[in-house]
């Protein structure tokens, strides 16, 4: 299947100072995984002021700029399937579901379909809502074997906004 190239940049920001590599790149770039993130510095997939940083636990010291240039896996190959879903809260914003555990949360290798994503993608499609959300509004995720809340933005303000509240962890998560 298509394996699109994008770059990512940005700017590593003061409060920042004395975080490792693969940390920092989580938090400025939350739709993907530090997992994920880690491989592509390994793989030398990341520049640091536009030289090669393929270190996760280096450490920054903020203002740097980052480069990541890599191929990506079609993230959006899901279809929409009518799977239940707990909604706890919607409004024009946000959908706030209960994902009991035992469910996947994204499509990936070995879970294509079944999963979280796919049933928001239903909802969203059956209330006539159009989305082209990376991950469908996700802006964090739990494991599959954990149940809990999970906030989805409807449209790219209320991403944005959530996006940046996890950022600066102004948001509490409870386990």
């Amino acid at each position: 299947f298509f394996m699109p190239q994008i770059t990512l940049t940005a700017e590593i920001q003061p409060e920042q100072m004395g975080q490792r590599l693969d940390q920092t790149l989580a938090e400025l770039f939350p739709e993907y995984s530090r997992s994920r993130l880690k491989t592509w510095i390994e793989a030398k997939q990341v520049k640091m002021n536009g030289e090669i940083a393929d270190i996760p636990r280096a450490k920054v010291y903020g203002g740097e700029q980052i480069e990541i240039s890599v191929e990506v896996e079609d993230e959006n190959r899901f279809e929409p399937q009518n799977i239940p879903l707990n909604i706890v809260y919607e409004d024009d914003d946000v959908l706030v579901v209960d994902k009991e555990a035992g469910m996947v949360v994204h499509p990936g290798f070995g879970n294509w379909d079944k999963t979280l994503v796919n049933a928001v993608a239903y909802h969203f499609e059956k209330n006539g809502l159009k989305t082209d959300l990376d991950r469908v509004g996700l802006v964090h995720r739990i494991d599959k074997d954990t149940s809990g809340l999970l906030v989805i933005a409807k449209n790219e303000y209320a991403m944005s906004f959530l996006a940046k509240q996890f950022f600066e962890r102004k948001t509490k998560r409870l386990y």
